[in-house]
């Protein structure tokens, strides 16, 4: 499989209200309150109060990720992005990425599928891209790196 960069996308969330106890696990609420993102195509910013994150810990310690982020072009477009995705990790890891800390990406998985959805002439060819991305979990949100896959 060839893949191309797409962009780096990164994200600033407020911290997650907890739901609680559902019925597939324990369900969290990201708000995103900022970001931004650049690629050799497109930048701008993640618009705030349109995106979230919807957090669900499995009972076997996996966390799926449910991001719905509305980006804003430098140029005024903007694009729905939807992406989900896995996280998981040696629990020593994962404990200190609840506690804030930074930890080397290599050490835990952390992959998402995201989809794009616009209106804009200029970036029509999002409508047409399937994406993989790799995180790395930062105190303040985390940060994507999104490759096109060709």
């Amino acid at each position: 499989m060839k893949t191309r960069p797409l962009m780096t996308l990164r994200v600033r969330v407020a911290a997650p209200q907890n739901v609680g106890a559902a019925p597939h696990g324990t369900r969290r609420i990201a708000t995103i309150v900022g970001g931004s993102f650049e690629g050799a195509r497109l930048r701008g910013v993640v618009v705030p109060g349109a995106s979230a994150d919807w957090l669900l810990l499995r009972a076997d310690g996996v966390l799926e990720l449910d991001l719905r982020a509305t980006l804003l072009t430098d140029d005024g477009a903007l694009i729905s992005m939807r992406s989900f995705g896995l996280r998981h990790g040696p629990p020593d890891v994962m404990a200190a990425l609840g506690r804030g800390e930074h930890v080397d990406p290599a050490t835990y998985y952390f992959r998402t599928t995201p989809r794009f959805e616009t209106a804009h002439p200029e970036y029509v060819f999002m409508n047409r891209v399937i994406a993989v991305a790799s995180g790395d979990r930062r105190a303040d949100g985390p940060i994507y790196t999104i490759d096109e896959v060709l």
